[in-house]
């Protein structure tokens, strides 16, 4: 089995979007996919992907009412989550970054800006886990 570093939640009800995505993201992360905002919750918190790519405009729970519910979880609270969506007006896009959304792709979105959007997440879920994993070691090795 092909193992690779970093993984991805895809949730878009769209299968053309999913499969789109997927064909971009899958040379370089493995691949989760969901089809609705609950499914997205009931992924997050059973495979804690290092990244979310959300779509916002779904039925019966719109991206919006996702992020919210992942950003309250302790389980899910520190997953970024980068918003694929249509809608592009400056209040929506506010609404998403308030919510916690760290970036946003417009529809029809661009492979090489969904890779480079997506790169600058992985880097810094990297550099975070990095951080974390120095600080434990260091608290291991801390002699007072």
């Amino acid at each position: 089995m092909d193992t690779k570093e970093n993984s991805i939640l895809i949730v878009d009800d769209e299968s053309l979007n999913i499969i789109a995505l997927s064909h971009i993201l899958s040379p370089d992360y493995t691949i989760y996919v969901e089809k609705s905002g609950q499914g997205c919750i009931e992924s997050a918190r059973a495979l804690k992907p290092d990244l979310i790519l959300l779509d916002v405009i779904m039925p019966e729970m719109d991206g919006f009412e996702v992020i919210k519910i992942l950003k309250e979880d302790p389980e899910t609270h520190d997953i970024p989550v980068v918003f694929i969506t249509g809608l592009n007006s400056s209040k929506d896009e506010e609404r998403g970054f308030n919510l916690g959304a760290s970036d946003y792709v417009n529809k029809p979105f661009s492979a090489i800006v969904v890779k480079l959007r997506v790169k600058n997440q992985m880097q810094i879920v990297n550099q975070m886990r990095s951080i974390k994993k120095f600080n434990n070691n260091s608290a291991l090795t801390c002699t007072n």
